[in-house]
């Protein structure tokens, strides 16, 4: 969640603010960008939508490499 938490950060919105545009609490979203909680694909085409972008663009290499690592 490097990359999600990368790209909120370049963007300068807060996990509250991130929480509220993805429709969660700041907690829960916090937990998924800090890998407490699982990643849902609705929830990552949320998050991706508030970047403007895809899914894919967002969570692809990290879900690769955890893959590989498992």
């Amino acid at each position: 969640m490097q990359e999600l938490k990368r790209l909120r950060k370049k963007k300068k919105i807060s996990c509250e603010d991130m929480g509220n545009m993805i429709g969660v609490s700041k907690v829960y979203y916090w937990q998924l960008e800090n890998d407490k909680r699982r990643l849902t694909y609705d929830m990552a085409v949320k998050i991706a939508h508030v970047f403007n972008t895809k899914p894919d663009s967002v969570f692809y290499e990290e879900t690769k490499i955890r893959i590989i690592k498992s």
